[in-house]
């Protein structure tokens, strides 16, 4: 059992369970451990849940740090709690191990107060305790309140210093991480690449070239080691920061290169309207077997975009599915339907809008706007009708789509239909009434 759950192969794991004769801890703790590491986390609880309820053997350590692990994955708090309470009331006692993982299940769940109650109450700390609550207080944003943490910590190792900088990266403090860094040399703590990356991908994210070149010499200087991770974050910097060749430099230079690495690469240059060296890397990348993901092709479709390549966009969205077994998703929708649009054709987005799944307003609002620009760059009044009608049926607000329907509606002599327009923005507090239509509607 052990082997198949090590190797991943989950169902021979589970059919060698089944058929034992007799089951001891050991085979129940290595079936939700193997889940857990499958992240098939419904199925390490159920496992668990059976082996309380129909088996003689209690859940001893190893069961319960498992099952809190898929605890805290699926924010099950309930059962977190029930755990809890099978440790305080049953299993007779706490290990440090276990008094983490309680800790680190209450963080992962948003249960803060009940958490710091708890982390308050452990009469000797290790430095996995304070990390999971720092942690814990960065994923909900409660920044400040885990930089009060991070002071008091005796001891802060790579791993706190790490899980803070990395929150303010996060939450956009970009000066507060790169101080933070400071302070971190000052003590004499040698970062490693995972602090590095984290501030590399805050200069991605703020456009901030020139602090990320010192990262970058800071990299080099300090002789921190090349791997695919790192060389990922430093061409991803360059690439959005607008340095697209000295991106392409990078990323020729490094020796390891992962589907991360290739992906950063390809969305750099769709973004920076690189069309055809995008589409050219990505057929290298498939060329030497390295395996694109969902981000890869919204890099690609977004470079067709860009180049109104609409039969090779069509292609490589059909090839998600048929060739990756990739589920679109709604960013390549709306990439596809934006290059169909500016293509001018508007009865095939406006049939994709119907294709995706999920339909509710968040998703198809922005998309029925694009269509309805798109209507009315190229002047198609039938379209650009229904779809302002499917926009005034969703509950949008925007004078300029009951303005195009107003005006159409006047063009063919409805008056109840454009005083029921009016009436509709008087409704909704719309000031503006019906003047002209940037759509030709004598069309």
């Amino acid at each position: 059992m052990d082997m198949h759950a090590l190797l991943g192969d989950i169902e021979c794991m589970k059919e060698v369970f089944d058929e034992m004769p007799e089951r001891h801890v050991v085979s129940w703790n290595v079936m939700i451990s193997g889940y857990v590491r499958s992240r098939r986390f419904d199925d390490a609880i159920n496992v668990f849940m059976r082996m309380r309820q129909h088996s003689d053997l209690k859940p001893d350590e190893a069961s319960v740090i498992s099952t809190l692990s898929a605890c805290a994955a699926l924010k099950n708090l309930e059962l977190g709690k029930e755990i809890h309470r099978y440790v305080n009331e049953e299993l007779g006692y706490t290990s440090p191990i276990i008094v983490n993982a309680l800790l680190d299940m209450y963080c992962k769940c948003g249960c803060l107060s009940t958490a710091r109650k708890f982390f308050d109450e452990i009469p000797s700390k290790n430095v996995i305790c304070w990390t999971s609550m720092m942690s814990g207080y960065v994923n909900c944003g409660q920044l400040d309140e885990a930089k009060k943490l991070f002071e008091r910590s005796p001891t802060r190792d790579i791993v706190l210093w790490t899980a803070m900088i990395n929150g303010y990266v996060q939450l956009n403090r970009f000066d507060e991480a790169v101080a933070l860094f400071r302070e971190m040399q000052i003590n004499r703590v040698k970062p490693d690449k995972f602090i590095v990356v984290a501030l590399l991908t805050g200069c991605a994210q703020l456009g901030a070239l020139d602090q990320g070149k010192w990262i970058h010499e800071y990299i080099d200087d300090n002789q921190i080691s090349m791997d695919a991770v790192l060389g990922t974050a430093i061409v991803e910097m360059y690439a959005k920061c607008g340095c697209i060749e000295k991106a392409l430099e990078i990323f020729y230079s490094l020796r390891e290169k992962d589907a991360a690495t290739w992906t950063s690469i390809i969305c750099g240059l769709a973004m920076n309207g690189k069309t055809n060296a995008a589409l050219k890397l990505f057929s290298e990348m498939e060329r030497l077997g390295a395996r694109p993901d969902d981000i890869t092709f919204i890099g690609v479709l977004s470079a067709c975009s860009h180049g109104g390549l609409i039969d090779k966009g069509r292609k490589l969205f059909d090839s998600m599915k048929r060739v990756y077994q990739i589920e679109s998703k709604l960013e390549h929708f709306s990439v596809l339907i934006d290059l169909l649009g500016r293509g001018g054709l508007l009865d095939e987005a406006e049939e994709l809008i119907k294709k995706i799944p999920g339909q509710n307003n968040e998703v198809v609002v922005p998309l029925y706007g694009a269509l309805l620009s798109a209507c009315r760059i190229y002047g198609n009044v039938g379209i650009g009708e229904r779809v302002a009608k499917q926009l005034v049926n969703l509950g949008v607000k925007d004078s300029s789509v009951l303005t195009l329907l107003a005006n159409r509606y006047a063009s063919l002599d409805r008056w109840e239909d454009v005083t029921k327009a009016r009436r509709k923005m008087k409704e909704l507090g719309i000031r503006k009434f019906p003047g002209c239509s940037s759509i030709d509607i004598t069309r």
